[in-house]
């Protein structure tokens, strides 16, 4: 029988794509996602790439009652990978609350049924926003956790040590933190990719949305920054590379490869890229021109960040390797797709 892993968030952007290569290696899924930042029809795009149509419920993990019920519906679990959270730096900045309450409480509702019920292998879905504003550039694993710049940053600061204080207590759960950086791009096929609701609040649909005419202007948050070209730099990876490493982190707990309770790995390209860097990629890849105008600073944002990706490479067996132009065309397709849609 194959092995069941629950991806909370699973019809999310990077909860879709991991499903995705999950099914394709040879696990079953079952998704738990509320849709209050993603759509329904994900589950159509996953089954289309893979042939299969992944189990899926509808609730909110805060709801403690439903987790349990699901958990006895679904007892062959045996790793949870556990994306479901609020993500955009900029609102947690306005809503502060609302991130520490929903980020919180359903991290802290899983690890409670982990202990109830015996699931012992936990992937959670880090950020590189816990890193601040670094020191030294690239970020490694061992760079100091600084004060976050953001609520948001703060909830995946705290997520981690709530985790290690969870292990602590019960020592028969193993969790892997991936910290990544930008996730960009979209699946090959186009049936799945990057589906933000209302306004973009990532740099390349914003982008994409811009060159397809769903927007006026790309905006420009920052250009006096002190990068090169005055624009905030960021390590993007290709989503799809992004989702291969949750498939390897999940065979590292099940295989029992995992030599330590709890790990940590840096996922990004090793290279930092700005964003003026990252429009002149996009017009090389598909011949679009795209129209951009700089506006003022966003709060909570910094100047730059990129990883150090030796650990990942070494322990892992993993590498990002797409190329960031193959990256931004796989945006591009999947913009005109859904503009079909």
């Amino acid at each position: 029988m194959k092995p069941l892993i629950l991806v909370t968030g699973g019809t999310g952007y990077i909860g879709s794509h991991t499903a995705v290569e999950l099914i394709q290696d040879g696990f079953e899924v079952v998704i738990i996602d509320n849709l209050s930042n993603s759509r329904i029809e994900v589950l159509d795009g996953i089954e289309a790439i893979t042939g299969v149509r992944p189990y899926y419920e509808n609730f909110n993990l805060c709801d403690f009652k439903r987790l349990r019920q699901f958990c006895e519906k679904y007892h062959r679990l045996e790793a949870i990978i556990h994306f479901a959270a609020l993500k955009a730096v900029g609102e947690s900045v306005e809503k502060p609350l609302d991130y520490y309450h929903n980020n919180f409480e359903s991290l802290i509702n899983l690890l409670q049924i982990m202990g109830e019920y015996s699931l012992p292998n936990l992937v959670f879905s880090s950020s590189c926003t816990v890193y601040g504003q670094p020191d030294n550039l690239p970020v490694t694993e061992d760079s100091p956790i600084k004060k976050a710049s953001s609520p948001y940053g703060n909830t995946k600061q705290v997520s981690e040590e709530i985790i290690q204080d969870a292990i602590v207590a019960n020592n028969t759960i193993k969790a892997i933190s991936l910290r990544y950086f930008n996730p960009i791009g979209a699946h090959p096929s186009a049936h799945i990719g990057e589906l933000p609701l209302g306004i973009p609040l990532n740099l390349v649909p914003y982008l994409t949305q811009t060159v397809i005419g769903k927007r006026p202007e790309l905006r420009v948050f920052g250009n006096d920054y002190e990068t090169p070209d005055g624009t905030g730099i960021r390590d993007y990876i290709y989503v799809v590379d992004l989702a291969r490493a949750h498939v390897i982190a999940i065979k590292r707990l099940l295989e029992g490869k995992n030599l330590k309770s709890y790990e940590v790995f840096n996922l990004g390209t090793g290279k930092g890229c700005s964003v003026l860097e990252i429009i002149n990629a996009f017009e090389k890849a598909t011949g679009e021109k795209v129209n951009y105008k700089f506006y003022p600073r966003r709060p909570g944002d910094i100047a730059a960040v990129y990883a150090d990706t030796t650990l990942a490479n070494r322990e892992l067996g993993w590498k990002a390797d797409t190329s960031l132009e193959q990256t931004l065309f796989t945006a591009w397709n999947w913009e005109k797709a859904i503009r079909h849609k």
